[in-house]
């Protein structure tokens, strides 16, 4: 005898770049380029406690966003 589980499979089809609107290309469900993304839960010590907040910048933006830092990131590699 044979049992099945049905099961949801999420793919992603689009990536948007939440600064300036550019669609990434995608192949095969992979961005086709850099995609710096963020998936952050605030703390309770922030006035945004429990919220999600999510996004994704292309590189063009990411570049522009790290250039923006009084402190500049650490990068390695």
């Amino acid at each position: 005898m044979r049992q099945y589980q049905k099961k949801e499979i999420k793919e992603i089809s689009k990536i948007v770049c939440n600064k300036c609107g550019k669609e990434i290309a995608m192949k095969n469900g992979r961005p086709e380029e850099g995609v710096f993304s963020v998936d952050h839960r605030w703390g309770y010590f922030s006035e945004k406690d429990g919220e999600k907040h999510s996004f994704d910048l292309c590189e063009a933006c990411y570049d522009e966003f790290l250039a923006s830092f009084l402190i500049p990131a650490e990068i390695e590699g």
